[in-house]
């Protein structure tokens, strides 16, 4: 019985990344999807190419997704049907984000209508484009999913993590006081705990 597990980075990360989690899941190869580009139209259609090339080749795939990384596998794979998901601080809903970095920006509809792009001083440029996108492509998300969340997680909200966890059904561990970007020795050791746990 041929396992997989597909990683998909999020936000200035590698397929590279995947190499730590070789040594977690025995038994499971372990596939980085090296995707390029930061826009949901260019990453989601090479990770539904890199889902549709590892299931040509393994019988039973898990899918272990950072981040944005997410909501761009959710967006590939809506009608796929891959064994499970592990997410890891999720970005789980794209409109709400995209609202909330145009509160913070002091960015209105209109202002994002008008302009198409505007800058922002935290680093992210808001797209009128991007957000059209994502209105008209809404998530069909069917794959039983397990999340692991980090309380002090200041990109995404914990009300749209419990809300998204309610209504699929998903699983949800919270490390209390963690970070969107788990990097700590405690909690990479967390992870790798759960990773473990949630592949059984």
């Amino acid at each position: 019985m041929k396992r997989a597990i597909l990683y998909v980075h999020g936000k200035g990360g590698s397929a590279g990344e995947a190499d730590r989690f070789r040594a977690v899941c025995p038994g499971f190869d372990v596939l980085g999807v090296d995707y390029r580009g930061e826009l949901p139209w260019e990453a989601a259609p090479q990770i539904a190419a890199a889902y549709d090339e590892a299931r040509r080749q393994y019988e039973h795939i898990i899918l272990l997704a950072n981040s944005i990384g997410a909501y761009f596998t959710m967006l590939a794979l809506g009608d796929q049907a891959p064994d499970r998901a592990l997410f890891v601080s999720p970005v789980l809903d794209m409109e709400r984000l995209i609202l909330d970095m145009m509160a913070w920006a002091g960015v209105s509809e209109q202002a994002l209508c008008e302009r198409g792009e505007v800058p922002t001083d935290f680093g992210e440029t808001l797209s009128w484009a991007y957000l059209c996108y994502v209105r008209e492509h809404p998530i069909a998300w069917q794959v039983p999913t397990e999340i692991l969340y980090a309380g002090g997680d200041y990109l995404v909200s914990r009300q749209s993590v419990e809300q998204f966890a309610a209504e699929h059904g998903a699983g949800l561990t919270v490390l209390e006081g963690g970070e969107h970007w788990f990097h700590t020795e405690e909690q990479m050791a967390l992870l790798d705990s759960w990773v473990k746990k949630h592949l059984l």
